[in-house]
């Protein structure tokens, strides 16, 4: 227990520092400000002044730390905000992409098939690639269709702006087409309007450039000039490719007065390296109008 004196005496002395205290404000507040109190306060405040100062600068660096910890929360925060931002979007921008890639390729085809002179009497079946050729050569891919929706081997493929292939492989629900990029590819065309005949096959290393080869002398290639599926029989390929189907424009002739044959350079119509859609020619009438060109043996 506390001695009852001391406690009288500290609250004496807490009631005197209190009066002395109220008589000092009152006493300032009512000077001047040349007063005495005002004196003494300039007086105390240039003397603790570089002490102040001492400890503000010792304490900077203090407040710099405690200060970067939290702006760097701060900022960590915000960029994963932004970064969660920044998917979202990305996510959504691919998404408009596929979809309006998508869109081009069909229209594509729907555009291929109402050309006048589009081969009639077949039944095109939509497809999708699910499966891509390893290879540089893009050789085959794989589509979402098969022989529950009336596709057979060797029946023709387009993709948007002209031929694709045909198909080589068919299982239930799937099938494999063999582009006409590929090394075994052989299909006989026709340049038009002049109708000079030859075989188009693909450039060795070069996919994405074909060939049309075995075209006569005397019968002269522009460059420029449009190439489509002939449907004639030749000795050097068996090809029923339905007449008329777009395979390319000439992008260069190669003339030598010593070749029996001009080498005729076609730019495909189709993108065969970035196809996601493409449609197969399902027979319609008579199977052997139908049937794709395949390399004779």
């Amino acid at each position: 227990m506390f001695d009852s004196k001391v406690v009288r005496r500290r609250r004496a002395t807490l009631a005197v520092f209190v009066g002395l205290s109220v008589i000092m404000v009152t006493a300032y507040f009512g000077e001047s400000g040349s007063g005495v109190f005002h004196t003494l306060q300039r007086g105390a405040q240039e003397a603790l002044a570089p002490l102040e100062t001492g400890v503000g600068r010792a304490g900077k660096p203090f407040r710099d730390l405690f200060g970067w910890f939290g702006d760097t929360l701060d900022a960590k925060s915000e960029n994963d905000r932004l970064k969660g931002e920044v998917e979202v979007l990305r996510k959504r921008l691919a998404e408009a992409d596929t979809a309006t890639r998508d869109a081009r390729q069909l229209r594509g085809l729907v555009k291929l098939s109402r050309q006048d002179g589009f081969p009639q009497g077949t039944e095109p079946v939509a497809a999708r690639v699910i499966a891509r050729s390893p290879t540089v050569w893009y050789s085959t891919v794989k589509i979402d269709k098969g022989s529950g929706d009336g596709v057979k081997e060797d029946q023709p493929v387009i993709a948007a702006g002209g031929l694709a292939g045909k198909v080589t492989r068919v299982t239930g629900g799937t099938s494999e087409i063999t582009l006409i990029t590929d090394a075994s590819s052989a299909v006989s065309a026709q340049v038009m309007p002049n109708g000079a005949n030859g075989i188009v096959k693909p450039e060795v290393g070069k996919p994405e450039d074909l060939l049309l080869d075995f075209i006569q002398k005397g019968r002269r290639v522009t460059k420029g000039t449009t190439v489509v599926t002939s449907g004639f029989t030749s000795s050097k390929v068996e090809s029923r490719f339905p007449r008329g189907v777009p395979i390319g424009r000439v992008s260069r002739v190669d003339l030598d007065e010593v070749e029996l044959y001009q080498r005729v350079h076609v730019e495909p119509f189709a993108d065969l390296r970035r196809i996601d859609y493409v449609q197969v020619l399902t027979s319609k009438g008579r199977p052997d109008e139908q049937q794709a060109g395949v390399l004779a043996p």
